[in-house]
């Protein structure tokens, strides 16, 4: 019997993100929902002694990327390849199922980017290796952050080169536990304006213009 583990990030944790990352949801209780079944046109006389309303959800805001979600090639840059760039209807379901392997990046520090010396590395001494098709997990430990306002601000990071890496071995999906796929948001914008660099800013990212591939965040390995 398969065994089904959820590694996606709850709405529960969403009240520490960015405010423009928040989900607003408005909870209606049975009474509201007995009002609007009289106001569709049953007479309250007609509702059956069991009916107390039905309890319901409104989801008034909710940004994609509020919880555990997929990048297609669209969200980067509206081409790849020189072609026009998939949007998620797009995406082959058979780039979303499969076998999978996780690498353990949990020693990487804050803020210091994950390269692909680093993948080969792990690889090599667990004696594993990447085949086409394969999902790819990275594990940061940064999940262990997530309630708290520092899992916005604090984590590691892929680096171009490592991303680049990963999608010549035939992996066309990948994943990471931590808020997002590059090194911090925050982070980046801070050291881009400092160094007054303008290819710094969201370079893993930004590998999906010239290679097709997506990847998924705010999860957990």
């Amino acid at each position: 019997m398969s065994k089904i583990i959820d590694l996606s990030k709850t709405i529960q944790y969403n009240s520490d993100d960015p405010f423009f990352m928040k989900v607003k949801i408005k909870h209606k209780s049975h009474k509201k929902a007995k009002w609007l079944v009289r106001f569709l046109g049953l007479p309250f006389r007609l509702f059956p002694k069991k009916f107390t309303g039905w309890a319901d959800d409104e989801i008034r805001k909710m940004g994609v990327h509020s919880t555990t979600h997929i990048d297609a090639p669209w969200h980067y840059a509206p081409t790849c390849m020189g072609k026009r760039a998939k949007t998620i209807d797009e995406v082959p379901l058979e780039w979303c199922f499969g076998e999978g392997i996780v690498i353990d990046m949990t020693h990487k520090k804050d803020f210091d980017s994950i390269t692909s010396k680093d993948i080969k590395g792990f690889l090599q001494k667990e004696k594993l290796s990447l085949a086409p098709e394969m999902i790819v997990l990275i594990k940061t430990g940064r999940d262990q952050l997530m309630g708290t306002k520092d899992f916005f601000y604090k984590g590691t990071g892929m680096s171009a080169e490592a991303t680049e890496w990963i999608i010549k071995q035939g992996i066309k999906v990948m994943g990471i536990d931590q808020w997002g796929w590059d090194l911090p948001l925050p982070y980046l914008i801070k050291k881009a304006k400092k160094s007054n660099n303008s290819e710094l800013f969201w370079e893993a990212h930004l590998v999906g213009v010239d290679y097709e591939y997506c990847h998924m965040w705010k999860g957990r390995t």
